[in-house]
C-alpha cells in the first residue's frame, strides 16, 4: 500500500466511511499477509541455507513459494484427514512443479511392453506376513539425495542391490550410484538425463559389479567414468527378474522377499510436498520416477500401504520414505507401482 493510499484508509477510518473501511481493511489485510509471508520465506531461506543470485530471482522465488504455500496449507485444512496425508513447506517450496519434475524425476517409461520370458520365482509364496520392513531386517542403506540430477534409476537399481547383497552375505555395503551415472551410457540410461533400472541390471552384470559408494562417491552430475575408482567391485548380482506387470499380488510376493526397484507417476505436486501418512495421490501412470519398495503394511485404521524409499534426502516425507496405499483396485497400482517393477538376483 503506497503512502497515499495509507493516508486515504486512515482518515476514512478515523471519519467513519463504512464503505471504504472494507476496502481499506483488506488492503491493511493483504499488506499484514504479504509481510508475513515475506518473514516466512525469509525463515525458509535460513533454514535451507537457500541463496539467490539477485533480487529478481529472489522476488520470482517468493511469489512461486508464497503460491505453494497458500496451496499446501488449503490442501491441509481442506483434505489430509480425508485423504490420510499431510503436505509439508519442505526445501522444494520455491520451485514449480514443472521445475521440481525436471531436476528430481529421471524415469525413461519403456518403449515397449516387457516381454517376460522366464518364469516369475515367488509366484508360489502363499505364507506372506502382514508386515515386512527391510530397514528392520538390516537390508536398506540410509537415505540418499540424489540432488538435481534426474539419476533416480540408478539409485532405485542400486538400492535394491544393497538389499539382496545383505541378504545374501549379511553384509551393508553402500554401493555407487556415480558409477552407473559415469559408465552406464551406452544406451538409454544416460546419467543425469533419466534410464531405467533394469539397464543398470544389465550394466551391473555385464561390468562383473559395482563399486562401494565410498570407492567411487556421488557427485550429482554427469562425469567421465573412471577404471580406477570402479575396481574393485564391492558387489555382484547373477541376474534380474522383471514382476508381472500390473499384479499388485505379484509385487506383493516379491517385496516379501527382497527390495524391488519400482517406477512411479511422482510428477503431482503432492508428491513433491508429501510429508506424512499415507499417500493416496492425486498421481496418474506416466511412470517418471524410480524408487525402491522396501516393505509394506497396514496403518493403524487399517490402510494397506507400500514403503517406500526415495532420494530425496530426509526432509522430504517421513524422514525421506513415502508410505503408499496398496489395492487400490487399479490394476496398475497406486501411481503405476506395479507397472514396471523388477528385483536383482544374487546365487
Amino acid at each position: 500500500m503506497n503512502k497515499v493510499h495509507t493516508i486515504l484508509c486512515l482518515l476514512a477510518l478515523i471519519l467513519g466511511v463504512w464503505t471504504a473501511q472494507a476496502s481499506c481493511r483488506a488492503l491493511f489485510d493483504d499488506d499484514h499477509n504479504k509481510d508475513s509471508m515475506l518473514e516466512r520465506h525469509e525463515a525458509w531461506m535460513a533454514h535451507h541455507g537457500k541463496v539467490y543470485a539477485d533480487e529478481k530471482e529472489k522476488a520470482k522465488r517468493f511469489l512461486v513459494f508464497k503460491e505453494n504455500v497458500e496451496r499446501i496449507e488449503a490442501f491441509n485444512a481442506a483434505n489430509s484427514s480425508i485423504k490420510g496425508y499431510k503436505l509439508g513447506v519442505n526445501r522444494f517450496a520455491d520451485l514449480t512443479n514443472d521445475e521440481f519434475r525436471a531436476r528430481r524425476n529421471g524415469y525413461k517409461r519403456l518403449s515397449s511392453s516387457r516381454k517376460i520370458t522366464s518364469s516369475f520365482q515367488y509366484a508360489n509364496l502363499s505364507a506372506i506376513p502382514a508386515s515386512v520392513d527391510w530397514r528392520k531386517k538390516g537390508a536398506v542403506t540410509s537415505i540418499k539425495d540424489q540432488g538435481d540430477c534426474g539419476c533416480c534409476w540408478a539409485f532405485s537399481a542400486v538400492a535394491a542391490m544393497e538389499g539382496i547383497n545383505q541378504l545374501k552375505t549379511g553384509k551393508l555395503i553402500p554401493l555407487s550410484e556415480q558409477e552407473l551415472v559415469d559408465c552406464d551410457v551406452q544406451g538409454e540410461d544416460q546419467g543425469c538425463d533419466g534410464g531405467l533400472m533394469d539397464n543398470a541390471f544389465n550394466f551391473i552384470l555385464k561390468n562383473k559389479g559395482l563399486a562401494a559408494e565410498s570407492n567411487y562417491p556421488y557427485t550429482g552430475q554427469d562425469g567421465t567414468c573412471s577404471s580406477k575408482k570402479s575396481t574393485p567391485a564391492a558387489a555382484k548380482i547373477t541376474g534380474y527378474k522383471d514382476v508381472p506387470a500390473n499384479n499388485e499380488k505379484a509385487l506383493l510376493q516379491a517385496v516379501a522377499r527382497q527390495p524391488v526397484s519400482v517406477a512411479i507417476d511422482a510428477g503431482g505436486s503432492d508428491f513433491q510436498f508429501y510429508s506424512g501418512g499415507v499417500f493416496s495421490g492425486g498421481c496418474g501412470t506416466m511412470l517418471d520416477h524410480g524408487v525402491t519398495a522396501v516393505g509394506f503394511g497396514a496403518d493403524a485404521d487399517g490402510t494397506k500401504y507400500w514403503l517406500v524409499k526415495n532420494s530425496w534426502g530426509t526432509d522430504w516425507g517421513e524422514n525421506g520414505y513415502i508410505r503408499m496405499k496398496r489395492d487400490v483396485g487399479a490394476k496398475e497400482g497406486l501411481c503405476g507401482i506395479a507397472m514396471e517393477a523388477s528385483y536383482p538376483l544374487v546365487a
